[in-house]
């Protein structure tokens, strides 16, 4: 006669333990972020712009949301408040995405605008 095997109970997912993701993390996705959202402002360019200088402020907690800073640069004349508002969204739809964290706040810092021509 074969022995009975007891199923494993199925628990909740924050039962089974916890998810910690690290601030570099964010910073990661938040720089990739901001760079692919701002690719078509620099196309055609022969000046670019620096490199996104981000910083996170982790969830104190694991279900606390992340506070995020973009340092950008941007391409001279352009719409400012357009890219800097499609920079916002693009880190808050990616972070939200790829992490499931909520983001409280990203705030988008224009380091230096960028003439055509210039560096």
């Amino acid at each position: 006669m074969a022995a009975l095997v007891p199923v494993p109970s199925r628990r909740e997912p924050g039962a089974r333990g916890r998810l910690r993701i690290a601030d570099r993390v964010y910073a990661r996705i938040a720089a990739r972020a901001a760079r692919e959202a701002l690719a078509d402002a620099w196309q055609g360019r022969s000046a670019r712009g620096g490199p996104p200088r981000v910083t996170v402020t982790g969830p104190a907690t694991p279900s606390a949301p992340v506070t995020v800073r973009v340092s950008v640069d941007l391409p001279f004349p352009a719409d400012l408040a357009a890219l800097a508002r499609t920079v916002r969204d693009r880190v808050t739809a990616d972070t939200r995405t790829l992490t499931g964290t909520r983001v409280a706040e990203v705030v988008v810092v224009v380091e230096h605008l960028v003439p055509d021509g210039a560096r």
